[in-house]
């Protein structure tokens, strides 16, 4: 049985514009829903899933996020430095590999909600994560049982696991939501500064190493005012 990893990268350095007017005076990331900050939504789910060392990327308000996350005493939490310049998915967690180390981490952005169903879903994502056949492992969702995306959806699951992109196709019927675990050998070998995790994960669909899962719950992204109004009634009305 594989052992999970134990370091996480939170991607929290956007810049927020679909969420405006609430991130003129905050980051994204501690926009309340339901009275919790949205990257709580996270953080919280990550250390019950056995996660001890967190780095967080700001930039945007940093010094609130900064201040906010430390304040956690559940895990070490650490801060990654894109004040300067924003550097996307990809190149944040490069920008952070002193801070992550050279094994498999999790990755995960902070503007997702869900309502559990079952098991726990990261406890199934780190059951799943097999490094001999992977390079990502992801958690994918049935468009019905998702709300807040305004894209086709992302992927198409094979009976295997893999995943593959829609690609030129009109839609698709899973919406990818960015938790995952992943191998970051070739984020980190990549030249460029900034670019994004999408790049790594077209790679892995074309060499079969992409898998998904698909846990049960209701999965929301809350990416703009109207998205986190109907998620705190989601959770308001249970």
């Amino acid at each position: 049985m594989t052992t999970p990893p134990t370091t996480a990268m939170v991607m929290a350095a956007g810049l927020g514009k679909r969420m405006r007017p609430l991130t003129e005076t905050r980051p994204k990331a501690l926009i309340e829903v339901a009275g919790k900050a949205l990257i709580d939504y996270v953080l919280d789910p990550l250390v019950a899933a056995g996660v001890q060392r967190i780095v967080v990327n700001v930039h945007a308000h940093a010094d609130q996020l900064e201040a906010h996350v430390k304040r956690r005493k559940d895990a070490e939490v650490l801060v990654s430095d894109e004040r300067a310049r924003l550097l996307e998915t990809g190149g944040g967690v490069k920008k952070a590999r002193p801070l992550l180390g050279e094994g498999p981490i999790w990755v995960a952005n902070s503007d997702y909600i869900w309502i559990d169903e079952g098991e726990a879903p990261l406890d199934i994502l780190a059951r799943t994560w097999d490094p001999a056949r992977m390079d990502a492992c992801v958690i994918v969702v049935p468009k019905a049982r998702t709300q807040g995306f305004d894209t086709p959806g992302d992927f198409f699951q094979a009976e295997d696991g893999t995943l593959t992109h829609r690609g030129a196709s009109a839609e698709a019927p899973l919406h990818c939501f960015g938790i995952q675990i992943m191998n970051p050998a070739a984020v980190f070998a990549d030249p460029r500064d900034a670019f994004s995790l999408f790049d790594f994960w077209y790679a892995a669909t074309q060499t079969k190493r992409m898998y998904g899962i698909q846990p049960g719950g209701f999965w929301m992204q809350v990416g703009d005012p109207a998205a986190r109004d109907a998620a705190e009634a989601r959770l308001k009305a249970g």
